[in-house]
């Protein structure tokens, strides 16, 4: 007897991994971990401190939006390592990216707009930000591949105004009030059968 269920063999691997390079509007959420150092600025209980002494903010990235909707994504932010700067170099160029994809701002405006909005009052300003990011492939400690982000798409690229949901438009402006939705008059259409009633 052969069938769909009892030869696996033409199933598909389920290694559930978005694909290197997608480019998804996410969402971070910090999950705190209480270690707090004010002489850095790290304050709110937000950074977590592992075991070798390194310091990082640990991220949940959330798609908002999209084919992979509501999938997380767990990558670290950098803050310390007591081996050297690199990866708390890495953590704030993502973090500057982060802050440049989610305000509007091209990496090379250098105006003094760019740099007040390229600056947090605390980590807290961080945690649910939305922003475009591109999705990498990492592996976790066992070996295994997971998503990670390692980098946030600002609007410079050609894709990012049509995946951040927003006209072309250059600049950090905060959103403007929506205008009052104003009644939509049907036209009087005969039904046609076997139609919903919006696309009459």
């Amino acid at each position: 007897m052969s069938g769909l269920w009892n030869d696996f063999n033409d199933a598909q691997s389920n290694t559930n991994l978005i694909p290197k390079g997608t480019l998804a509007k996410v969402r971070l959420t910090i999950r705190p971990g209480g270690f707090d150092d004010p002489s850095q600025g790290w304050t709110g209980g937000y950074a977590t401190r592992g075991s070798t002494g390194a310091v990082y903010l640990n991220g949940e990235f959330t798609v908002t939006e999209g084919q992979y909707a509501r999938r997380k994504i767990f990558t670290l932010i950098g803050l310390y390592s007591p081996k050297g700067p690199d990866w708390a170099n890495m953590g704030r160029s993502l973090v500057r990216g982060m802050l440049n994809s989610a305000r509007g701002i091209s990496d090379k405006d250098q105006s003094p707009q760019a740099q007040a909005a390229r600056r947090i009052g605390g980590f807290a300003d961080l945690d649910g930000i939305e922003f475009v990011a591109r999705i990498d492939v990492g592996s976790d400690a066992m070996g295994e591949e997971k998503n990670e982000i390692r980098a946030a798409v600002t609007p410079d690229h050609r894709d990012y105004a049509q995946v951040m949901g927003l006209a072309a438009q250059h600049g950090y402006q905060p959103p403007a009030q929506p205008a009052p939705l104003k009644p939509v008059q049907q036209p009087a259409a005969s039904p046609v059968p076997g139609r919903p009633a919006w696309a009459q």
